[in-house]
Order: C-alpha cells, then sequence, then structure tokens
C-alpha cells in the first residue's frame, strides 16, 4: 500500500508494526499490549469506551498513541477507529482485545445479559477484523484475544465460553480470508490474568487457589505475559505463523476449570444471615 507521497508503508518480513490498532486499550490486558507496542516501535491506534483511561495512557506516551472512544459492538465506532490509520499509511497490526465476562447459570441467564456477552466478546472481534482488514497493509498481522474458556468450559459461565469459542473458529475463517493478502490472523487464550476485569475472582475465597492449583507453572498470569504472546505474533519472528490458537494459561488447559458454584455457595454461606 503506498501512503500519500508515495511511501511504502507494506509491512516488511523483519520488520515490527509501525501503525497497530488495539481494542480494549485503557486498561488490563489491552493497556500491557499498547504499552509493549509501542515500546517496540509502534504508533498504537488505542480504542476505549473508558475515557479516563484512555485519557491516562494518552499521558503517558503522548504522540506514540492517537486515542478514540470506541465500543466495539457499535459498528460506526469501530470504523472510525479503523480509518485513524488511513491517514498514516494503513494498519501493519491489530488487536482485537475488548471483552468482559458474567456469571449465570444456563437456567437463570438474562437474555439480555447473554446478547450482551456475545456482542462484545464475539461480534465485536468480528468487526474490529472486518475494518481493521479493509485498512491493513499486505503482510500485517490480526490477532484475537479468546481466553482458556474457548476451549475448556466452566460452570456459569455459558455466554462467555460460547462467545470465546466462537472467536476461535472466527480467527481461523479470517486467517483463510485473509491469507489472500499475506494477513496473518491467531488466536491468543489467556487463563486467569489479574487485571481489575478479574477482581472478582480474587475476592472468592479458594477460586484464584484453584486456578493456581490447575497450572502446570504454579501461578496466575500478569497483563504482560499475555503482551508477550501478542509482540511476538504481530513481530519479526512470527511472518509464518496464522491461524493459530496460543494458549497463555500456564498449563490450565491441561487440568480442569474451577468449581465456581462451589466457591460461590461457599461465600453465599459465610456472609449469609
Amino acid at each position: 500500500m503506498q501512503a500519500p507521497g508515495g511511501t511504502d508503508t507494506t509491512t516488511e518480513r523483519g520488520a515490527h508494526p509501525r501503525v497497530a490498532l488495539v481494542t480494549g486499550a485503557a486498561a488490563g490486558i489491552g493497556r500491557a499490549i499498547t504499552d509493549r507496542l509501542v515500546a517496540d516501535g509502534a504508533l498504537v491506534i488505542a480504542g476505549d469506551i473508558d475515557g479516563d483511561g484512555l485519557a491516562r495512557l494518552q499521558h503517558d506516551h503522548g504522540d506514540r498513541v492517537i486515542t478514540q472512544r470506541c465500543d466495539v459492538t457499535d459498528e460506526a465506532s469501530v470504523q472510525a477507529l479503523a480509518e485513524l490509520a488511513t491517514a498514516r499509511g494503513g494498519l501493519d497490526a491489530a488487536v482485537a482485545n475488548a471483552g468482559k465476562g458474567a456469571y449465570s447459570m444456563i437456567v437463570d441467564h438474562d437474555l439480555g445479559a447473554w446478547q450482551e456477552i456475545v456482542d462484545l466478546c464475539l461480534t465485536g472481534v468480528f468487526l474490529t477484523v472486518k475494518h481493521a482488514g479493509r485498512v491493513m497493509n499486505d503482510g500485517g498481522s490480526i490477532v484475537n484475544i479468546a481466553s482458556l474458556n474457548a476451549i475448556q468450559p466452566a460452570e456459569g459461565m455459558a455466554a462467555y465460553c460460547t462467545a470465546k469459542a466462537g472467536v476461535a473458529m472466527f480467527t481461523k475463517v479470517a486467517a483463510m480470508e485473509l491469507g489472500r493478502r499475506r494477513i496473518r490472523v491467531n488466536t491468543v487464550a489467556p487463563g486467569l490474568v489479574q487485571t481489575a476485569a478479574t477482581g472478582a475472582f480474587f475476592m472468592v475465597p479458594g477460586v484464584v487457589e484453584e486456578f493456581v492449583d490447575n497450572t502446570t507453572v504454579g501461578r496466575f498470569a500478569q497483563p504482560d505475559d499475555i503482551a508477550d504472546m501478542v509482540a511476538f505474533l504481530v513481530g519479526p519472528g512470527s511472518t509464518f505463523v496464522s491461524a493459530g490458537f496460543f494458549s497463555v494459561d500456564g498449563g490450565a488447559s491441561t487440568r480442569r476449570y474451577p468449581d465456581l458454584p462451589g466457591a460461590f455457595e461457599r461465600l453465599a454461606g459465610a456472609t449469609g444471615p
């Protein structure tokens, strides 16, 4: 792709991304990914619904980030975020990170709550890839953030598990379609990561201990652990890697998911009358 003025901005083999897009960039995993891509030399177009978090990101990185409010369930909002890259020669990398979880047993699950999780975690990824893919340079890289729950079921998390499993399959289809332009698309699947979004797990006695017991490395993750994998997948060492599913879960996928219903019942009993 030619940028205004005739400069060739096509991603070169062996080059770090020059322009990258990250959704859910204001905190947690998205913030760590943004920090890492900036450190690797990229200009990051950062989207989130958290205005205060975006302001902090802008303060910390100055002109190395372009921030804009983005609701990934709103197509016009995602399109506007992606189109910020056009004046800079297009995208070299994109990370569809925005998402959240919810807890409810299936027979009690509110339809609106179900739809909210699916829209955010699955449709949001679709919209991000759709619009990032339109403005991405040939040879670029897209990373979709799924979850351990894409392959490991958890009682009470049907909407989240289903949406994240959908992300894994969607990634494979996107890799096939965008591969015609040498664009690579991969899935990163974190296990338990300590962020504000997972704070509820850390407040329920026994849950984090179960997570750790069910890893093979004996700890939970920090956001930088996920950012490291993303940096690899958009960087110079992965130019023949596409349609992959990369677990960053400390080996938790080899064992079992914590007993969330049991943990919440024990918590209710401890705090009840």
